[in-house]
């Protein structure tokens, strides 16, 4: 599709591209899919509005969006050689050698300006190109909102409100003759502050003070306070109208002045090449792989060790949503990290939908029944799981402990942790690392600095600390990949590369890359004589649950150490374990000897436990041997249960059991539940588990990128609308059935309407329809009639570009169209 003379509207130069350069459109903007406009002319109307303009805005690089600065401040429309200008200067100034740059730019430009182009941010051909209307508002410079080419009003703009007396001073002061009218003045003062010649020759007059005023305004702000009673190098500029007043006290440099200072530059330093990301260091790709592998490990155990720790319910959940201080402490205690990274796996076994909300009335933190179904994969697919759920994930662990806008506390898990760019800023961060040679460790700040350039309006002005929110996102992404096991001393492993090929086969190849760098599962252990056992790695499932029952976990590391203790053997014991399976189960998976003091260990706590009974009355102690329970009477400790004799081997207490429990444990004794019938209770670690849970949705950024399959399908429909609201078609004679009004629905008999439907249907011609749904909307349709029969058409619709069928009481009108050279 063409034209055969340049565009006068952006809906022009839309309807002049073709149907990929559409499509180009829609992807990149996919905004103006939402609902799918009905022809060109609401899609370039759509394009222009300021909510769009914005997001797109906020896509361009660094490069792009000064290309768009800089035709901001250019004329409209301004050509070609102007723009590129105005990003390499015009090649006066004498003070830098800008050859290479320049060469770059006008390398870069083309890409950039097509960039703008494809976008519906520019259109107009070379000669003429115009930034679209809105663009321009927001990239001009204002008092309000500052151009980031630090660049002020024009002259016309900065003398609108100026006495004409004024002007006519100010060109007898810079030698120029008097005008007769305002207009002609401001011409005159612009044209003199354009000309390379004679500007040169205006400011060789300047006082050097009046030259170090200008230095200091030249490359932004352009707005400088005076006094009432200014400095004479401030007095001469504003004679001359180097510095014309925007307030009382204010001034301002002029566009055209500024532009001469700067050699024609609309931009101190253009960036038309992308920053390169460089290496902090070159390490073994092997090496990295294993470490790598070795802290997807570990956090595998951490997460299991996590959910494990709220098996039997977690802490409760704030009234405001999320977990308390106090429990994120608690837990990091227990999980011996800090509390930053105890918030990444809290949030990373959210996000993966192994953690949730129990939705009872004192709601509580427990893990879902997928996360019995996660450990029961392998471990290579377990971190498969973990890391698909990091990826998209548009929750942010390190925001935990910050602020949200109204001052209060984020907290782990709670409602305001999702941020919307997250995801895109991750996947752009390991696409970076991905396009390093394998094993090399990024620097950070190079890295900063590259997406700063691809996106430097997503966030605020970078400071020192790199505190804008994207900065922060990047930094937490190389920390989170890191304690995830994606990189490894800093490089992105081998199977970190595979899962960001494709989400599905990336999986698959991501856990068959990392499987043999995983160690395997043991399945023993080695007895100390000191009470403790030694996992030399990690162990099969069975074992260390048992294990754990049955010891308490000493220190952690490439080893685990786990130390037995009276306490840990009789919670085994009250798990239902007799002294027997105990020593069976000990011989069974111990490489070394069963030690004889922990032999000794099981045996004394079994003779003693179970040999004082618990039961409900509220509650009380039951014992065969009165003397122990005279000990226990005469016991201070026991004080405060208020116990009292019911019986010679039976005491009551004014505690509930659980209480009386604990309380004779801490002092010695070895206790035992029972239940109404008097048997004994066996206490199992129980498994809460919430209702199914789908894991949280990520907040979308904005509208889906569309496939390949809606961006056909919606070029065709604005196409074929287009084609409709635009056809040429015959107009019917003054007073004769059928006139209508040019843009209104045809109006014709239902005779009429029959009978020109039957002969386009004869002669193979289209026909342009005024329809009206059953809801009653009103459209406007071209057809080709194919078939008329039983009081339908069917017709190709070149609207909908299908095969349809319209019931003919529903044509309001038709109206052929006209023939080529018609109309």
């Amino acid at each position: 599709m063409g034209t055969t003379t340049p565009p006068r509207t952006l809906a022009e130069a839309l309807r002049a591209r073709g149907d990929e350069s559409l499509a180009g459109l829609l992807r990149a903007r996919p905004d103006l899919l939402n609902p799918v406009p009905n022809d060109i002319t609401q899609l370039a109307t759509r394009a222009g509005t300021r909510a769009s303009v914005v997001r797109a805005l906020e896509h361009l690089d660094r490069f792009a969006l000064q290309t768009a600065e800089a035709l901001a401040v250019a004329p409209d429309p301004a050509p070609y050689d102007t723009l590129l200008s105005l990003l390499t200067g015009d090649g006066l100034d004498d003070g830098e050698q800008r050859d290479d740059a320049g060469a770059t730019v006008t390398a870069a430009l083309p890409g950039a300006l097509a960039t703008l182009r494809e976008q519906a941010l520019v259109w107009g051909e070379d000669d003429r190109l115009r930034l679209v209307r809105t663009a321009r508002e927001l990239l001009a410079p204002s008092p309000q909102h500052p151009s980031p080419t630090g660049l002020g009003p024009t002259v016309a703009e900065a003398t609108a409100g100026m006495s004409p007396g004024r002007l006519q001073e100010i060109l007898a002061a810079t030698g120029l003759p008097a005008t007769h009218d305002p207009v002609s003045a401001v011409a005159a003062l612009s044209a003199l502050f354009t000309d390379r010649t004679r500007m040169a020759e205006l400011l060789d007059t300047a006082p050097v003070e009046a030259l170090s005023v200008l230095d200091r305004l030249v490359w932004g702000p352009p707005y400088g306070e005076v006094t009432p009673n200014p400095t004479p190098p401030v007095k001469w500029l504003r004679d001359r109208g180097l510095l014309l007043p925007v307030s009382t006290r204010t001034v301002v440099l002029p566009r055209e002045a500024a532009l001469h200072l700067r050699a024609g530059r609309a931009h101190r330093v253009p960036e038309p090449v992308p920053p390169v990301v460089t290496a902090a260091a070159e390490r073994d790709p092997q090496a990295v792989d294993r470490a790598a592998a070795g802290q997807a490990f570990t956090a595998l155990a951490t997460v299991e060790e996590l959910l494990k720790l709220w098996n039997g319910g977690g802490p409760p959940i704030l009234r405001a949503g999320g977990l308390s201080v106090r429990e994120l402490k608690r837990t990091a205690t227990a999980l011996d990290t800090t509390e930053p990274v105890t918030a990444f796996w809290l949030e990373l076994a959210y996000g993966a939908g192994l953690l949730a909300s129990d939705g009872e009335t004192d709601e509580r933190y427990a893990p879902t029944p997928a996360y019995d179904e996660w450990l029961d994969l392998s471990a290579e697919d377990r971190w498969t799981r973990l890391a698909t759920a990091w990826l998209p994930a548009t929750r942010v662990p390190g925001l935990v402990g910050g602020q949200d806008a109204k001052g209060r506390a984020l907290s782990a898990l709670g409602p305001e942790l999702d941020r919307s760019a997250a995801p895109g800023v991750r996947a752009r961060t390991l696409a970076l690392l991905a396009a390093l040679a394998p094993g090399t460790a990024p620097d950070p700040e190079t890295l900063l600095q590259r997406l700063r350039w691809e996106r430097p309006l997503r966030g605020a002005a970078p400071t020192a600390e790199g505190s804008d929110l994207r900065s922060r996102l990047v930094l937490w992404t190389l920390n989170e990949a890191e304690l995830l096991g994606i990189t490894g001393r800093g490089a992105l492993a081998a199977h970190a590369r595979a899962l960001l090929l494709d989400e599905e086969e990336g999986a698959r190849a991501a856990a068959r890359l990392l499987a043999p760098l995983l160690p395997e599962p043991l399945d023993h252990v080695l007895l100390q004589a000191d009470l403790t056992a030694v996992a030399p790695g990690p162990l099969e499932r069975p074992l260390a649950e048992t294990l754990s029952v049955l010891a308490d976990v000493e220190s952690k590391g490439g080893a685990t150490v786990y130390r037995f203790t009276p306490g840990s053997v009789r919670r085994a014991l009250d798990a239902g374990q007799a002294a027997a399976d105990l020593h069976a189960f000990l011989a069974a998976h111990s490489r070394t000897p069963v030690p004889q003091p922990l032999s000794y260990l099981i045996d004394d706590v079994a003779r003693r436990h179970g040999h004082l009974r618990i039961g409900a009355a509220s509650a009380y102690v039951r014992c065969d041997d009165e003397a122990v329970l005279n000990e226990i009477l005469a016991d201070r400790r026991s004080t405060g249960l208020r116990l009292r004799r019911l019986a010679p081997t039976v005491l009551a207490a004014q505690a509930d059991p659980g209480s009386l429990l604990e309380a004779l444990r801490e002092m010695g004794y070895a206790p035992a539940a029972e239940s109404a019938e008097g048997d004994v209770l066996i206490t199992r670690a129980g498994a809460r588990r919430t209702p199914p849970r789908t894991p949280p949705a990520p907040v979308p950024e904005g509208p889906p990128t569309p496939d390949t399959t809606l961006l056909g399908a919606a070029v065709r429909a604005i196409r074929a609308g287009d084609t409709a609201a635009t056809v040429v078609r015959k107009e019917p004679g003054e007073g004769t059935p059928g006139a209508h009004a040019s843009g209104s629905l045809p109006r014709t008999t239902s005779a009429e309407t029959l009978a020109t439907v039957q002969a386009a249907a004869m002669t193979g011609s289209s026909l342009w329809i005024g329809y009206v749904t059953a809801e009653g909307s009103a459209s406007q349709r071209v057809i080709a009639p194919v078939r008329v029969e039983g009081g339908f058409v069917t017709a190709y619709d070149h609207t909908a570009d299908e095969v349809r069928t319209y019931p003919l009481h529903r044509i309001t009108g038709v109206a052929e169209l006209a023939e080529d050279g018609e109309g």
